[in-house]
């Protein structure tokens, strides 16, 4: 199984091209922000450790992570993003292995793999992929990505994330069909020279 990172800023179109190509046959999507929001549900050590590092303000009244403080705190303090993505990723690698492992007995040809810090994140374990690709897109068409899906307010979100050594850069603008079809180009390619 060929496993691929799809990786970008927000509003890169990264969702949209993911589930485009799990429409096709033996190709699986894998959201890492679903797989993350597991890994710190109620109960688990993550959990604990993020309301150690960040506090109960996190907490929404059923005592699960409210995404938004959680956003709210880190976003703009680097150590505070530092210290989140030391308690995150390693649990969502570890989960990812899972996925990736139960995947491949089921027999899917290509899993795709969505997340946004993929390609810059020191926590992300690139062997575990064949290539990890960065959708770049201008500000401009992020924002207005963003607006249409009402997440405006992402838009300045990971501006200053860039992808990382090894990253594939792939021209995201246009519209999903056309980034699309940029992508699985570049997959089919990637699939001859394995």
């Amino acid at each position: 199984m060929m496993v691929i990172g799809l990786a970008g800023r927000p509003g890169s179109g990264k969702s949209a091209v993911a589930c485009t190509l799990a429409r096709r046959e033996g190709v699986e999507w894998v959201d890492l922000d679903q797989v993350a929001w597991r890994t710190y549900a109620s109960g688990t050590d993550v959990h604990e450790a993020l309301v150690n590092r960040f506090g109960k303000t996190i907490l929404n009244e059923d005592q699960t992570i409210d995404r938004r403080r959680l956003a709210e705190r880190v976003f703009g303090d680097e150590a505070a993003r530092r210290d989140l993505d030391r308690i995150v990723h390693p649990a969502v690698a570890r989960r990812l292995r899972e996925i990736l492992h139960s995947l491949e007995r089921g027999g899917t040809r290509l899993a795709i793999v969505e997340g946004a810090l993929l390609a810059s994140s020191p926590h992300v374990e690139r062997s575990d992929y064949d290539a990890i690709l960065w959708l770049e897109a201008g500000h401009e068409t992020r924002r207005r990505r963003l607006q249409a899906d009402g997440r405006e307010d992402h838009a300045t979100r990971g501006n200053t994330v860039h992808p990382g050594p090894g990253a594939i850069l792939v021209d995201a603008e246009g519209t999903v069909k056309e980034v699309t079809e940029r992508v699985w180009t570049l997959v089919q390619d990637l699939q001859d020279t394995a």
